[in-house]
């Protein structure tokens, strides 16, 4: 089938090859034309056949919203638009009111595989109605990876989105349980080769993951992480995922935990830790250390 892409990054220029060695036709428009097939999102959507199908890879917020708006002047009836970057769910349910007004269907797809993707498939999460993600299905068969599992329809427009940001709460558990259980390895004076016991665990254990596979593989290139500074950002989903747990009376010590690490990699000098250390020097007398 025909598919217009729009979005061409690390994420979009790897899914486009994807897809043609799935031999599908794959039209790409980037607002970099070294990246592009073609100039503008009117010349793509001029150059796929009806009933069309425009994947929108693109940041999450403004730059999505203004991509959809454009399409929608420029889409027929019964054509689709599939937004498979990182929007909050919330969106993607006002994407499907406003593009049904036009009777142009709406899919949300969350995309995981990051730059592994290429060869090893994506796992995709989406959300719409029945007729729409039929429209898109040989795209979604040609990105998941082989096998019966990696893809899933995960319900109405918005649950691609939901579940997508649920996995990647659960992702950042993951990752700061490995990054504890590492620091207090590296701490102790008895573990001689923390390295390796990471590497012990990649067999055999209930931990095995991944993710555990990509630390080693980290601790391969840089056995003490001591290239990296420890700040680490966060791309929305995590305090999305936090905000959603609130809503829905649902708790979440762990992801929240992770998420709260995160802000506090982005402090050289801790405000919290200068009231906790007054507040002990005045009901205790202890000792208080001085900025230099």
């Amino acid at each position: 089938m025909e598919l217009g892409l729009v979005g061409l990054g690390k994420m979009g220029g790897n899914m486009r090859e994807r897809i043609r060695r799935a031999g599908h036709t794959v039209i790409g428009y980037d607002r970099n034309p070294d990246l592009a097939d073609v100039h503008s999102l009117e010349e793509l959507v001029g150059k796929l056949k009806g009933p069309r199908v425009v994947w929108v890879m693109v940041p999450a917020g403004a730059a999505t919203q203004s991509t959809i708006d454009e399409l929608a002047e420029l889409l027929s009836p019964g054509d689709v638009v599939v937004d498979g970057g990182n929007s909050r769910w919330t969106d993607d349910e006002k994407h499907a009111v406003e593009l049904g007004l036009k009777d142009i269907g709406f899919v949300d797809c969350g995309v995981s595989g990051g730059v592994w993707g290429l060869e090893n498939g994506y796992a995709l999460m989406y959300g719409g109605d029945a007729e729409n993600v039929a429209k898109v299905q040989p795209i979604f068969d040609a990105l998941k990876p082989e096998g019966e599992y990696g893809s899933v329809h995960a319900g109405k427009a918005g649950a691609g989105h939901f579940a997508k940001m649920v996995h990647n709460g659960i992702e950042y558990a993951m990752m700061q349980a490995y990054a504890e259980g590492w620091e207090l390895l590296e701490k102790v004076d008895s573990v001689t080769d923390v390295r390796e016991v990471f590497r012990s665990w990649q067999e055999g254990t209930v931990i095995r993951s991944w993710l555990l596979d990509l630390a080693v593989n980290a601790l391969d290139q840089d056995e003490h992480l001591e290239q990296l500074r420890g700040y680490a950002q966060d791309s929305g989903e995590g305090r999305w995922t936090v905000e959603a747990a609130i809503d829905n009376a649902v708790p979440l010590p762990a992801i929240t935990a992770s998420l709260f690490a995160r802000f506090a990699s982005r402090q050289d000098d801790s405000p919290q830790m200068k009231m906790i250390a007054a507040l002990r020097n005045q009901f205790g007398g202890h000792a208080v250390e001085s900025k230099k």
